[in-house]
């Protein structure tokens, strides 16, 4: 059975001790001695007639009421009869009704529940407000706008009103209502629960009911919703329960929907004539809220919404699905794919979800957008992401952020195993995102990654999601492997094509052209790509990705060059803090940072420091065997860190440049031999040297040798 067809169960009132003084409101109301009229408009709920109760005690000027209901059977007569009767009960006046307006000292008459009344009396009213004397006032309140010529009053300045949006509580009256309900909410707690509700009075009492009848009071406040039952019962007997069938439907149905328009309510209903629907439904006040000047796009309230999908799902799931996936599909074909992908989500449409994620995935990434991504994928299960190429791929993209290079083999593993089993070869963009992933983060080399970037290039269109990352990965690896003609043009093409839709392609190109210009001497245009890099990943908003910590390294090794020491310490900082935040990334990667890491930190005369990421970088090279130009930078660094240790060890028993060198391997499981094969002497010049080092360490041992130096600052710990 239908919820609005439902008989309503029982409901707690809104007794009056749970309401509270509203002095803010009071004080507009006020204004209306100086006008004829004045209007409270919203839905059941919202205190209209509380409201009148606390502003006539409070006015000095005698107040006549007249409830809607009392004379809603009637015509004008009846009305005008009701009116001369309040009145007299003020001042016994002779004369006609509307004449005698005029006469009467300044009063203020209430009509209350006035949506209740005919048209014609409706437009009586209209006349009554007309002929007031002056400091009477004429107030109405209703559900829906009265038919009063309003627009005339407002341009005038002859009307005050008062809307649901006024009459909503703030925290700290919702916070005096939940108070006297019998809670105590802490501040965070009244700040969720007013969002929730949307400061609804009624709601809100109606929230603290319901979180009194609950273990946690305090919880259950926070997580009052539309499915409880105390605010299902209420809006099916004040909102829901007075509407024909047909508006019902309307609203039920178009429940699936954020925002509503005629357009999109009349593609997804498949029906016409909704604008004019949600217009007589906005104007009806059935918790529908226009949101712009022209009656062009609505919007429901929070608890209706919710109401109204529970019940849809609830009743007829099979259409609450096709209802989502075409407005899914309309919201796509408008340009809106947040939009499209929360209706997937919601639906729990993984088929879709999953064509829809793998499409803006890479850009989402690129563009700072990654919790996003990881908001809409926590909706699934594990094993329905693993199942998914699209889930699975998605999933991928977003551990780029923090570098989880298990986590991006093992997803990229899934999505080429659900794309087999499609049986098609129609994935070509996605084929190229499981390439592209596999060449990042692979272990066989700087010339591997390379072909596996070319490979996955080929698969993607020219203006694919992941043909900027491509482009990147093939010209890295490139000028990994020393062929910086064929890298630097692909590396400009990488930058240019990530300005457009993929600002970490973007400043990770720009850094390693920076590295290229830094490589043949060219600082001035070294410094322009770093700099256009950090700003680029600034305004982006993606510079505490971990991915970025190489922007940040190059920028300190820039800025270091130009002894501009202290921004180069606080760059370097940075850098250092986020490869920290790295979980086993590309070993490339991380051994490129720390080698420029390294190079900033030897400018800044922090051996240590220097040494330490050195360390670091040699053991992460094991991977990349080929990468002969880091291996270059590498054999620099340490020359240069030797140098400044052999400087900084005086007397006669400081140790040479070349035992410093030796000393480095001392620590490892390398046999003399192969030592000797490291660094390019016989086995005879290491055993001469490594006893010098012994000597001169006062050690007897290997062993002792590397405790020593450890102890003194040569070695790390």
């Amino acid at each position: 059975m239908a919820l609005a067809l439902q008989a309503p169960t029982s409901r707690p009132p809104l007794p009056r001790k749970a309401m509270v003084r509203r002095p803010r409101l009071v004080r507009a109301l006020r204004m209306a001695r100086e006008v004829p009229l004045a209007v409270l408009v919203a839905p059941a709920g919202y205190g209209k007639t509380t409201l009148l109760a606390e502003w006539a005690r409070e006015d000095a000027r005698p107040f006549a009421w007249i409830g809607g209901g009392e004379v809603a059977d009637g015509d004008s007569d009846v009305l005008l009869d009701a009116v001369a009767t309040v009145l007299d009960e003020l001042e016994p006046v002779d004369g006609e009704t509307l004449d005698a307006l005029s006469q009467r000292e300044p009063f203020v008459l209430v009509v209350d529940d006035a949506h209740l009344l005919r048209p014609p009396s409706v437009r009586t009213l209209g006349v009554v407000a007309q002929l007031v004397g002056p400091g009477s006032t004429l107030a109405l309140a209703s559900r829906c706008e009265p038919q009063l010529g309003l627009g005339r009053l407002r341009a005038h300045r002859l009307v005050v009103e008062l809307h649901a949006r006024d009459l909503a509580m703030t925290r700290t009256e919702a916070a005096a209502l939940l108070d006297k309900a019998g809670l105590a909410p802490d501040p965070r707690a009244v700040a969720e629960v007013v969002a929730r509700t949307e400061g609804w009075p009624a709601a809100l009492y109606l929230a603290a009911v319901s979180a009194k009848e609950q273990p946690d009071p305090a919880l259950a406040l926070t997580r009052f919703g539309g499915d409880d039952r105390l605010i299902v019962d209420y809006l099916c007997d004040e909102i829901l329960g007075p509407l024909s069938r047909e508006s019902y439907d309307f609203l039920t149905e178009s429940s699936v929907l954020d925002r509503l328009s005629g357009p999109v309510c009349d593609a997804v209903l498949g029906r016409r004539g909704s604008a004019q629907l949600l217009r007589d439904l906005s104007r009806a006040n059935a918790l529908l809220t226009c949101l712009d000047r022209h009656d062009g796009e609505y919007r429901f309230h929070a608890l209706l919404a919710e109401t109204l999908k529970s019940e849809l799902t609830r009743t007829r799931p099979e259409r609450a699905a096709l209802l989502r996936r075409r407005a899914s599909v309309w919201h796509e074909g408008h340009g809106d794919m947040d939009a499209a992908i929360d209706l997937a989500v919601e639906g729990h449409d993984v088929q879709r979800s999953s064509e829809l994620l793998a499409r803006v995935g890479p850009a989402y990434v690129a563009t700072g957008r990654a919790a996003a991504l990881e908001c809409w994928l926590q909706h699934f299960s594990a094993d329905e992401v693993r199942a998914s190429a699209g889930l699975a791929l998605t999933a991928a993209a977003t551990s780029l952020v923090d570098g989880d290079r298990n986590r991006i083999e093992q997803l990229a593993d899934a999505a080429a195993r659900a794309l087999r089993r499609s049986g098609h070869d129609k994935h070509g963009s996605m084929q190229a995102g499981v390439g592209v992933m596999r060449a990042l983060v692979q272990r066989a080399g700087a010339a591997q990654m390379g072909e596996d970037a070319a490979s996955a290039r080929r698969r993607e269109a020219d203006d694919g999601p992941w043909a900027s990352l491509c482009v990147l990965v093939e010209g890295v690896s490139q000028h990994l492997l020393g062929h910086t003609e064929i890298a630097e043009p692909l590396l400009e093409d990488a930058a240019r094509r990530g300005a457009q839709r993929a600002p970490i392609v973007h400043v990770l190109a720009l850094a390693q052209l920076a590295l290229l210009a830094i490589d043949r001497e060219d600082w001035t245009e070294a410094a322009t790509n770093a700099t256009r890099a950090r700003t680029s990943a600034e305004g982006a908003g993606i510079s505490e990705y971990p991915t970025c910590a190489l922007v940040h390294a190059v920028s300190a090794l820039l800025r270091a060059h130009h002894d501009r020491v202290e921004d180069a310490q606080r760059e370097l900082q940075q850098a250092r803090r986020l490869l920290s935040m790295l979980a086993d990334f590309a070993p490339w990667y991380e051994a490129e940072a720390k080698l420029v890491v390294a190079q900033a930190a030897l400018r800044l005369s922090d051996v240590a420091g220097a040494r330490t990421a050195l360390s670091e970088a040699s053991t992460q090279l094991r991977e990349t065997p080929d990468a002969v130009t880091l291996d270059a930078w590498l054999e620099d660094a340490w020359a240069r860190a030797d140098t400044y240790a052999a400087a900084a060890v005086g007397g006669p028993s400081a140790l040479t440049t070349a035992e410093l060198r030796i000393l480095r391997f001392l620590p490892s499981h390398l046999s003399f031999r192969e030592i000797g094969a490291r660094m390019h002497v016989s086995i005879n010049t290491v055993k001469t040297q490594a006893h010098a080092v012994y000597r001169k360490l006062d050690a007897c041992s290997r062993t002792e040798a590397v405790t020593r130096a450890r102890a003194i600052g040569l070695l790390d710990g």
